[in-house]
């Protein structure tokens, strides 16, 4: 599974990425987390099995949404308390429960 994590430049997010990593390691998940700018939203949706959008990014909501539906892949804006406390856990569940 490839989770993507879009943010206004893709260095935000990068500590989240190494605690979610931490999380999925811990649950015996194999997953791939990548943390991007949202400028790379095109090649994502090509590759990631479900994109999260940094509550940074929020703004760019319809476009971004309308682009992931046309691709069929799932996307949602990142739980704003999560990420401010890098909750690397909550955010990789929200991952899981949008694949599901």
């Amino acid at each position: 599974m490839k989770i993507t994590l879009l943010c206004a430049l893709g260095m935000s997010t990068s500590l989240l990425v190494e605690k979610m990593k931490k999380a999925a390691s811990a649950k015996s998940i194999e997953a791939e987390i990548e943390a991007h700018s949202v400028d790379d939203l095109e090649e994502q949706l090509k590759t990631a099995d479900v994109i999260l959008l940094g509550p940074q990014i929020r703004y760019k909501k319809n476009e971004l949404f309308a682009k992931a539906d046309a691709a069929n892949t799932p996307m949602a804006i990142i739980d704003m308390k999560a990420y401010g406390i890098l909750d690397g856990e909550k955010v990789l569940d929200q991952a899981l429960k949008l694949m599901n």
